[in-house]
């Protein structure tokens, strides 16, 4: 019976990529010139922390990294943009989580849009992934085609299509 997978997954280094080259650039500008301005990747607890003086430089970072991840073909729906804290001195600290995996919401969202569409495929949950099995292959990419016009909040991708 053909099958696919829905999984919500983001290149690790590409993303890195992405990151250093937001480095670079911040580096080079002449606005974040004596800047006590700080960017981490730590690639295990996928998270970005960014270290800034104000309000202003914390937006232009933010900014370079949409705009970097973008150019790498990466999507920014997978931050989850937290709340800026104030970290020692007058230094802001702003920690961004990658979201990996899809969660039980969504995973049901998707569900329901597809039992909704009427197609003949039967949908279920796996771990943080979404499989899709249907008789037909023209019916899972009728599945795939009506996923991509929604927007879920975060980038799915549509992986292992088998006969």
């Amino acid at each position: 019976m053909p099958s696919f997978d829905i999984v919500s997954k983001i290149d690790g280094q590409t993303l890195d990529n992405a990151i250093n080259n937001a480095k670079k650039e911040i580096l080079n500008r002449y606005d974040f010139n004596d800047s006590k301005s700080s960017v981490e990747l730590d690639k295990k607890t996928n998270e970005i922390t960014i270290v800034t003086e104000n309000d202003m430089r914390l937006k232009a970072i933010q900014d370079s990294i949409i705009s970097r991840m973008v150019k790498q073909h990466l999507d920014p729906n997978a931050l989850d943009m937290g709340k800026e804290q104030y970290a020692s001195g007058n230094m802001l600290r702003k920690e961004i989580k990658i979201k990996e995996g899809i969660d039980k919401e969504t995973s049901k969202k998707i569900i329901k849009k597809i039992k909704d569409s009427g197609l003949k495929v039967q949908a279920s949950i796996m771990d943080e992934q979404v499989r899709v099995q249907g008789k037909k292959i023209d019916d899972l990419q009728s599945v795939i085609s009506l996923l991509r016009s929604e927007d879920f909040g975060q980038p799915l991708q549509y992986i292992n299509m088998r006969n």
